[in-house]
């Protein structure tokens, strides 16, 4: 390729992909009256910067090639600052290595742009094989907090297992967003650690974590469900005893496992929560969101638990490097009641619903809850068609 030729072919990728970030997002039409769908998802790989990707120099890279890709755009935390909608964003590369990068946009719906560099995280003294799914949470202390997981080959695994893997909590804390300063792991005393997330307030002087015991990497095993403690502090973070919030169910949306998503968002009536729950099916796992409501004086308790799913896929949702799987760690609660959830599809890209806290408030507290027998679901199911066809027979007279 000439040099005149190469100026050309990246002047139209440029100029192409400035389009493709400008495009506006529709809310789709038809919804359910709890959330609003919107028909494009939000970050793809494709939004990763040319500049990411590309080596733009002619000695280099004379055919203009792609030399560093990127795979996926997933599992972002997410928060509100200097009046922008950030999102700490999961990228993974071609070479299956995860990082964090912020996007940016002014309206939380289109036009996510990545800052120029990925967050460049400190390691501890044990480095991490792979770093992802971040919970970004600005805590009453005045930090901004970055709980992720830090994965590391099993030390204990057999010769030529490759695979096996230990997940423990990995802890940032930030006042920019820019520069973090990297915390010495979470400990526990309940194996690998997956979905740990910080409570936004201190309990009783303490900092308060939801957390997700499991015996494996990927099996929950004899733990499971989304659990609650507490540490003196996040610089040496240790977590004692767990006592389980939201257990497993069988034959449940979250018969398999269950994790917390973001922080919970304070209400006038209690904490509201956001989780993902998992179930087996023929064709693997079944990754779907669903939501409760804890006591504003105990964050531990339970007070309200609609039955099934919050969000499932659809669509194109259910297509991806991991199909059938919604998964959500990021959502944005803003001052005038509007609710930003931010949620992957199929660990490949990410999508955004808008709502509000009182609608969400409507649902969690009104919806009727899983009576986890086929029976009472019928019965419950019964009970709103008699109503309804009551209201609809008066309609007609």
């Amino acid at each position: 390729m000439t040099k005149e030729a190469f100026d050309k072919n990246l002047n139209q990728l440029l100029t192409d992909h400035e389009a493709f970030l400008a495009v506006r997002n529709e809310k789709v039409e038809k919804g359910n009256g709890i959330y609003d769908r919107y028909i494009n998802p939000i970050l793809t790989n494709d939004h990763a910067p040319i500049f990411w990707r590309y080596d733009l120099d002619y000695n280099s890279n004379p055919y203009l090639m792609e030399r560093i890709g990127v795979n996926a755009t997933f599992n972002a935390g997410a928060i509100e600052l200097n009046g922008k909608f950030l999102l700490v964003v999961r990228v993974e590369g071609v070479d299956r290595k995860s990082f964090f990068a912020v996007a940016e946009s002014d309206n939380g719906i289109d036009n996510f742009r990545f800052w120029d560099y990925p967050i460049t995280m400190p390691e501890t003294s044990e480095p991490d094989t792979n770093v992802y799914d971040m919970r970004v949470v600005k805590h009453e202390d005045g930090w901004i907090y970055g709980l992720f997981c830090t994965e590391r080959k099993d030390p204990n695994a057999k010769p030529g297992d490759t695979s096996s893997a230990v997940a423990q909590c990995g802890i940032a804390r930030t006042k920019d967003m820019v520069k973090w300063d990297r915390l010495p792991d979470l400990i526990t005393y309940s194996g690998q650690q997956r979905n740990v997330v910080l409570h936004p307030e201190f309990i009783n002087g303490k900092y308060a974590l939801y957390t997700r015991p499991q015996d494996g990497f990927i099996d929950t095993g004899s733990g499971g469900g989304i659990g609650f403690g507490f540490t003196d502090s996040m610089e040496k973070a240790e977590v004692k005893e767990e006592v389980i919030v939201d257990n497993k169910l069988y034959h449940t949306i979250k018969e398999v496992k269950n994790g917390q998503g973001p922080a919970p968002i304070k209400t006038q009536k209690g904490w509201l929560h956001l989780a993902h729950g998992v179930r087996n099916t023929a064709a693997g796992l079944r990754y779907v969101l669903y939501m409760f409501m804890t006591s504003l004086e105990d964050p531990a308790k339970v007070i309200h638990a609609p039955a099934g799913h919050f969000i499932a896929p659809k669509g194109i949702e259910r297509i991806g490097d991991v199909s059938n799987v919604v998964f959500v760690n990021g959502w944005i609660s803003k001052e005038n009641g509007d609710v930003f959830i931010y949620y992957a599809s199929s660990d490949t890209r990410m999508h955004v619903v808008t709502t509000t806290v009182d609608k969400l408030l409507d649902y969690v507290m009104n919806t009727p809850e899983d009576e986890l027998r086929s029976a009472a679901s019928v019965e419950t199911r019964n009970k709103l068609i008699a109503k309804n066809l009551e209201i609809l027979n008066k309609a007609k007279n």
